[in-house]
């Protein structure tokens, strides 16, 4: 039997940490960033991660 490949898609947009948490970057933070407050920017800059139903969706895609 072949191996199983990992999703190309979700591994460029999620990462494991080392607890086994999937780390994500938060959207809206692209452009148009003048129109947000302060606060706004300052929390889309840190990383957001998934809660564990969701969690285990995407450790599947990424084959661990």
């Amino acid at each position: 039997m072949p191996k199983m490949k990992s999703h190309k898609g979700a591994k460029k947009r999620f990462k494991l940490t080392a607890k086994g948490k999937v780390r994500y970057r938060r959207s809206f933070a692209g452009h148009l960033l003048s129109g947000k407050t302060g606060d706004r920017r300052r929390r889309l800059r840190r990383p957001a991660y998934l809660f564990p139903a969701d969690a285990d969706k995407i450790k599947h895609l990424l084959d661990v």
